[in-house]
């Protein structure tokens, strides 16, 4: 059982710092390992304690991950001891969660320039076809998203984008889509080419970097969509399974409709049961045994209020990994389910009124 770790573990110099190889939620000066569960409503769970994460972060009065926005760190923003500068620097507030991801098609570089206020070189971001590195998401409360901004000089040194290219593989296999992402917004900040190459972090140690010679790459290479304003918990993703009465055809489908652009059956591992007031109730767990459809929303932000308040205060909304890797939202019940009967297979939606 992996045990809590100090910032003494991990320093952050030379730049980027050195990373847990495990995902981790860190407050205090210390990380707290979390490891991928399937049978957690977060869908993972805090080590040593073998509490769901959800429940670690609302137990200090802090937002779930339904409420955080998923970032891509692949500099120094996945070093533990660099979130302690953030609190200590940048005020950073309350515990920052970073779960490690498999990363297609993409690559960390180092950039043209350095940076101002120690001289090392920093890392930028660049499509690398065939490449795979490791790197973190963080998922990030909106205050967290704006001391993210401040460190990394959103729309002078970097700008905040979607990033389309490439494929982010979390550690429970879904799959960020679109994920948030820092990337060159000025020329000292582009990739820094070296005899008309660009050069990889993790083939070059920041103090070898240092002594690169080369100019700026005209393009990063990246298909991205450059955020404007402050970005919302709910934007992404923009798929929510369905399972009861919200289901095509079903008796509350007439709420749904409005905001659906498209619906595709599908099984979601988990249980189903009767809660006997006439709609199911599910919980997480494995095997592939709740039918269900996924539905592709119009505008997340706009159906995801509508629908928290006709679930009512029994169910809670959170990201699940779909079978494929695709991440949707649902609503798992977290009433009390002592005496409720599991709902046997074959079970017909449309007799649930």
């Amino acid at each position: 059982m992996a045990q809590p770790f100090t910032d003494e573990s991990h320093p952050a110099e030379p730049y980027p710092g050195t990373r847990p190889d495990h995902c981790f939620v860190h407050v205090d000066e210390t990380g707290w390992p979390v490891r991928p569960d399937l049978t957690m409503e977060s869908g993972w769970r805090v080590e040593p304690d073998n509490i769901d994460l959800d429940q670690w972060l609302i137990g200090r009065g802090e937002p779930p991950l339904a409420a955080r926005m998923p970032v891509l760190g692949y500099g120094s923003n996945a070093n533990p001891s660099k979130v302690t500068w953030l609190r200590q620097e940048l005020g950073l507030e309350g515990p920052a969660v970073v779960l490690r991801a498999r990363c297609e098609g993409i690559s960390a570089v180092w950039c043209d320039g350095t940076r101002a206020r120690d001289g090392q070189r920093p890392a930028t971001l660049a499509a690398a076809p065939g490449v795979v590195e490791e790197h973190s998401v963080w998922f990030a409360t909106a205050e967290q998203l704006r001391v993210l901004d401040r460190c990394e000089g959103r729309g002078l040194r970097y700008r905040l984008v979607r990033l389309h290219t490439g494929r982010v593989v979390l550690y429970n296999g879904g799959v960020v889509d679109s994920v948030l992402a820092y990337t060159a917004g000025s020329k000292k900040r582009m990739p820094i080419l070296v005899n008309g190459r660009m050069v990889a972090c993790s083939d070059l140690s920041q103090r070898h970097a240092l002594r690169l010679g080369g100019r700026p790459a005209p393009t990063d290479g990246l298909d991205v969509t450059e955020v404007h304003g402050d970005p919302c918990a709910d934007d992404w993703p923009e798929l929510l399974f369905v399972y009861g009465t919200l289901q095509p055809g079903a008796s509350a489908w007439h709420l749904m409709e409005p905001h659906v652009v498209e619906s595709e059956a599908i099984h979601l591992p988990g249980t189903l049961l009767d809660t006997g007031l006439g709609y199911p109730a599910l919980r997480p767990g494995a095997g592939l045994g709740v039918p269900g459809f996924v539905l592709r929303l119009r505008s997340p932000e706009d159906a995801l209020p509508l629908l928290d308040e006709y679930e009512g205060g029994d169910y809670r909304r959170v990201r699940v990994v779909l079978p494929d890797g695709r991440i949707a939202w649902t609503y798992l019940w977290t009433a009390a389910v002592e005496g409720l009967a599991e709902l046997p297979d074959g079970w017909d939606v449309h007799q649930i009124r």
